[in-house]
């Protein structure tokens, strides 16, 4: 008797069981992606050429002029890091 209660229990759990749904489900995964931003040449420097002997006005455009440098080479730098984020 006992053995057919637990046959109807067993029989009884396994007919309730329901075959689980498949369904596809999509996840984002962030990937890695090698950075291909153009080399960005060092220009050559305005200051490269100054002299000890350059008069002061000689040496102030060369500065003038290394600033305007750096901007622009500061710009391109700037350019290839965005563009590998």
């Amino acid at each position: 008797m006992k053995w057919l209660l637990v046959l109807v229990v067993a029989l009884a759990g396994c007919a309730g069981q329901v075959d689980p749904e498949q369904r596809t489900v999509r996840v984002e995964v962030p990937m890695a992606v090698p950075c291909r931003a153009p080399e960005v040449q060092v220009p050559t420097w305005a200051s490269a050429s100054l002299d000890k002997g350059d008069s002061q006005q000689v040496k102030v455009r060369a500065l003038l002029a290394l600033l305007e440098q750096w901007k622009g080479y500061e710009v391109q730098l700037l350019a290839a890091v965005h563009s590998c984020q």
